[in-house]
């Protein structure tokens, strides 16, 4: 149901690695367990998918330095911290520095699978924009320099015929161009050619061709 999504299970604690880690191989995860934080960060890379699920308060290296560690590395999958009720204000730190959730012990089973479920989703529909942010690149790549000229202006919002007499060229061959660009950039219209600009900034642009 899952696909073994897997999840990154860190707490010092056994009882809870084993409860937690049992409750979500029930639901079809995989579980990745660690008894700590330096554990978890020797063992995985950049590349890592996933989310954390992770104490806040352990030895070593709590969940908030945990975090920066990740950053860090360029480990950026999503990490849902776990915490007592005195160490809410460490989570709520943590929260800051960019876990997607935390859960209060002790914690409901659906509220954990919930978060679990969002936290992938999240790390899901990141990969995604990725991949297409790295597609519209590839895209823009294959514009020649006249027609980044006339992208330009329009994402301006300038009209043909504005782009015409500000490039020295006529309207007839702005509109073969712009046409050139909508084809090879995959866009239905001018307001999808805006969206994928956007998606792929920062923008260095294409070499003069």
């Amino acid at each position: 149901m899952n696909d073994q999504r897997v999840v990154h299970l860190i707490d010092d604690d056994a009882a809870v690695r084993d409860a937690v880690g049992l409750l979500l191989r029930t639901m079809g995860f995989k579980v990745d367990a660690y008894d700590s934080a330096l554990s978890f960060l020797k063992a995985v890379s950049p590349s890592a998918e996933g989310c954390v699920i992770t104490d806040v308060r352990m030895p070593q290296m709590n969940g908030i330095e945990l975090i920066g560690k990740m950053k860090e590395a360029r480990i950026s999958i999503p990490v849902v911290v776990l915490t007592a009720h005195a160490d809410v204000p460490l989570a709520v730190e943590a929260m800051k520095l960019g876990a997607v959730d935390l859960l209060e012990k002790p914690f409901e089973n659906d509220a954990l699978i919930t978060a679990v479920g969002a936290a992938l989703d999240r790390r899901d529909a990141d990969v995604n924009r990725s991949r297409e942010s790295q597609a519209i690149k590839a895209r823009l790549a294959t514009l020649t320099r006249r027609e980044n000229e006339i992208l330009s202006g329009l994402l301006k919002g300038l009209s043909n015929k504005v782009i015409a007499h500000d490039l020295g060229i006529s309207i007839r061959t702005a509109e073969v161009h712009r046409a050139n660009i909508m084809s090879k950039m995959r866009a239905g219209n001018l307001a999808e050619l805006v969206k994928m600009a956007l998606a792929a900034e920062p923008s260095s642009g294409v070499e003069n061709k």
